[in-house]
């Protein structure tokens, strides 16, 4: 918790809202995870995830293959429990 938490118009936690596409202005409820890294700066193990609705799952994952990014996609009911 920090201090800024109590200030008027304070958003919630991040772990209380819906987790919302990542798609720049988008802010539809995500329904998929896209899983990528950068092997020029990333280990290949690491994973960083972007979340998606149905509508720009397709456009992002677009964005991250042409890039040699992307690794997969899941459904975001099959994300992992965090630690």
């Amino acid at each position: 918790m920090s201090i800024f938490d109590q200030l008027p118009g304070a958003t919630a936690p991040a772990a209380l809202s819906v987790p919302t596409c990542s798609r720049k202005a988008c802010r539809q409820p995500a329904t998929w995870q896209l899983l990528w890294n950068n092997p020029r700066i990333h280990t290949p193990e690491r994973r960083k995830v972007w979340l998606a609705c149905d509508a720009h799952r397709e456009w992002l994952q677009d964005y991250l293959t042409t890039r040699g990014l992307w690794k997969e996609t899941l459904p975001l009911e099959d994300a992992p429990a965090a630690p």
